[in-house]
């Protein structure tokens, strides 16, 4: 029997099964349903740490404002009202959880390790050539605006459209557009030469 993870992490049984059973999952919720709750909890994990991670620069922030986004999950289930996708609702409480955060802090933690940890499926056998580009790109996305490296994440990384992350940034959708336009120039200009082609 397929568990919620593989349906959230695999192709079997597609976008319309997973978001059944998510929605399945949200009501056991709301009749305090532990075990539904950390299904969530653990598939929802992997995408909304990273997104952190790439919004935050703070790894010392990042579990504890995923767990405040999940906690509403388990305090306000009823909030969710199914009008959009669970994902969307998770990632617009994440992202406002995430810029409050970085508002409250004083200057950015730098994080060293963020190229290693973004990429963790890299082979060992992978080129140097291969790794210093990374280590560029992800240094290049690491200087953008919160709000640009939001937009960059969920295109790229998430593959959301520009409606979904309008919806999740709570802005318009020429806001979205113009923050990934500057993104993109700013990404262009720091990759000089064949490194700018990927954006």
């Amino acid at each position: 029997m397929e568990t919620f993870e593989s349906a959230i992490m695999g192709p079997v049984g597609g976008a319309h099964s997973r978001n059944d059973e998510e929605l399945r999952l949200v009501a056991c919720i709301r009749h305090r349903d532990l075990k539904a709750f950390e299904a969530l909890y653990r598939a929802y994990q992997p995408r909304l740490a990273r997104f952190l991670m790439n919004i935050l620069r703070r790894p010392h922030l990042v579990e504890e404002v995923f767990d405040d986004t999940l906690m509403v999950l388990w305090d306000h289930p009823d909030s969710f009202s199914g009008r959009s996708k669970l994902s969307t609702w998770l990632f617009t409480i994440a992202y406002r959880k995430g810029m409050k955060a970085i508002r409250k802090q004083d200057d950015p933690v730098e994080d060293h390790m963020q190229a290693a940890r973004i990429s963790p499926r890299a082979s060992p056998e992978q080129d140097a050539s291969d790794s210093r580009a990374r280590i560029a790109l992800f240094d290049a996305i690491a200087r953008l605006s919160a709000e640009q490296r939001a937009v960059v994440d969920l295109t790229y990384f998430h593959e959301l459209g520009y409606r979904e992350i309008a919806q999740i940034m709570d802005c318009p959708v020429d806001t979205v557009k113009t923050r990934m336009f500057h993104a993109r120039r700013h990404l262009r200009r720091e990759l000089a030469g064949e490194f700018a082609d990927w954006v």
